[in-house]
């Protein structure tokens, strides 16, 4: 999924409880799978960021030579006006777009 592109609040909003237990009907589960998502995408965010900035590296850095890349400092900027990556995991899941399961769950239920 293409996280620059979602549509969603850049900032913390209220939400309803029961309309986040819907599908789980259990909010530590929902929290649970909430937080593997928001993991999940921040760990793809945090590779994109560094193959991009990696680009920009010199081979011989000293601490004396420091420049100002203005390209660099773009796209810095570019994902830290991004949404959280909690926010893009809590619009996924209220659009079921989030794929989970309960193995526990399954199980008891063949028994």
């Amino acid at each position: 999924m293409d996280f620059k592109r979602v549509k969603t609040e850049t900032v913390a909003v209220t939400r309803n409880i029961n309309q986040l237990m819907e599908p789980t009907s259990n909010i530590y589960e929902t929290v649970a799978i909430l937080s593997k998502r928001a993991n999940q995408i921040s760990l793809d965010l945090k590779e994109e960021l560094q193959s991009k900035i990696s680009e920009f590296a010199l081979p011989s850095d000293n601490l004396e030579e420091v420049f100002e890349n203005r390209e660099q400092i773009e796209i810095a900027k570019f994902y830290e006006h991004l949404p959280k990556p909690t926010l893009i995991a809590v619009h996924e899941f209220l659009n079921d777009q989030v794929f989970f399961r309960n193995p526990a769950k399954e199980n008891s239920e063949d028994f």
